[in-house]
C-alpha cells in the first residue's frame, strides 16, 4: 500500500512520539526527522528505527521540497511563526503542533473537513484537544452560557522545555480556541504541573456558568463526544459529571497515554498526537484515492 511522506521538524518528547505513532500507521511514513542536536534522543531512535534525519531543521526540506507531502512542526511557537511563511512558499500541508495561533485552528470531531483544506493547521494544545469538544456540547445545549473555565493538570514530568516556554501561549491559544469554537463571551485556562510522585495521568476540570441547566441532555451529549474521541484517544475517559452544584456546572475527565514512546501518564502530549496523526491519516486519504 502507498504511504504519505512525513517529515516531522522538532525532535523532543513530542516529534519522537509522533515519530513512532506515524511509523505504525498504514497511511503514513516518516521521510525525515529533523532537529538541531546530533545528540537529540529523538535523532538516536530515529536512526535505530532506519529513519532519515537530519539537524538542519527546516532547512533539510528546503533542500529537498519533494522529500514530504505532510509537515508537522513539533519546535516551538516562536520558531513557528518563522517557519510558517517558508512551508507556505513550500506548498506543504502544515500540521502545527505549537501553540502558535498562526494556522487554522484544529479539532478533529469538530471541523475536520474544513482543515483538509487548509494548507497550516493548528492543533491548539493539548488542554484543547481535551476540552473544547465538551465545552462545545455544553455550549450546543445552553447557547445562553456567560462563562468557561478549563483546568488541566499533567505531570510535571511530561512538561518539557518546549512546554514550559509555551505557557503563556499555551493558555491564551486555549482560550481563543475555546471562544472560537463556542463563541462563549468569556473563557479562562488554567495549566498546573504537578509535581506528584508517582506522576499523575492528565486530569481536567469544566466549568461553566449556568442557570438550570438540562443534565440529562447535557451527560447524552457530551458521552457521545467522549465516544467519538475515544476512537483516536483510547485513553480518554469521563471521570466525573456533568453535576450541578451553585450556579455551576462541573464536568472531569483524564486522559492516560498509549505508551507508544511517552510513559502512560503523558497523556497530555499523547491526545495531541493522536489528534494530529488523525488528521494527517484523513488527509492521506484523500491524497492516495485522487
Amino acid at each position: 500500500m502507498m504511504k504519505l511522506k512525513v517529515a516531522i521538524l522538532g525532535t523532543g518528547n513530542i516529534g519522537t512520539d509522533l515519530l513512532v505513532k506515524i511509523q505504525r500507521s498504514k497511511l503514513l511514513t516518516c521521510s525525515i526527522f529533523s532537529g538541531q542536536r546530533e545528540d537529540s534522543p529523538g535523532i538516536k531512535m530515529a536512526k535505530s528505527m532506519g529513519v532519515n534525519t537530519s539537524i538542519e531543521s527546516l532547512r533539510a526540506v528546503q533542500n529537498d521540497p519533494n522529500s514530504c507531502d505532510i509537515l508537522f512542526d513539533a519546535t516551538s511557537a516562536d520558531a513557528h511563526r518563522i517557519h510558517a511563511p517558508m512551508l507556505k512558499k513550500l506548498g506543504k500541508f502544515t500540521i502545527d503542533m505549537t501553540p502558535s495561533s498562526v494556522g487554522k485552528m484544529c479539532i478533529p470531531i469538530i471541523n475536520m473537513e474544513d482543515c483538509l483544506k487548509a494548507k497550516n493547521i493548528n492543533m491548539i494544545s493539548c488542554g484543547g484537544q481535551d476540552t473544547i469538544p465538551i465545552v462545545k456540547a455544553i455550549l450546543d445545549v445552553h447557547p445562553e452560557t456567560q462563562y468557561i473555565e478549563i483546568v488541566s493538570h499533567i505531570a510535571s514530568r511530561s512538561a518539557g522545555m518546549g512546554t514550559r516556554d509555551n505557557i503563556d501561549e499555551y493558555t491564551q491559544t486555549t482560550c481563543d480556541g475555546i471562544r472560537l469554537f463556542t463563541h462563549v463571551p468569556k473563557a479562562k485556562a488554567i495549566i498546573i504541573l504537578n509535581p506528584a510522585e508517582p506522576p499523575i495521568i492528565m486530569h481536567n476540570t469544566i466549568f461553566a456558568q449556568i442557570q438550570n441547566p438540562n443534565l440529562k441532555l447535557l451527560k447524552s451529549q457530551i458521552i457521545s463526544i467522549v465516544n467519538k474521541i475515544r476512537n483516536y484517544v483510547p485513553g480518554y475517559r469521563l471521570t466525573l459529571g456533568p453535576i450541578y452544584e451553585n450556579g455551576h456546572l462541573t464536568v472531569m475527565n483524564e486522559v492516560e497515554g498509549s505508551g507508544d514512546y511517552l510513559p502512560k501518564y503523558a497523556g497530555n502530549l499523547d491526545i495531541i498526537n493522536c489528534a494530529a496523526v488523525e488528521v494527517a491519516e484523513e488527509y492521506a486519504k484523500c491524497r492516495l484515492e485522487k
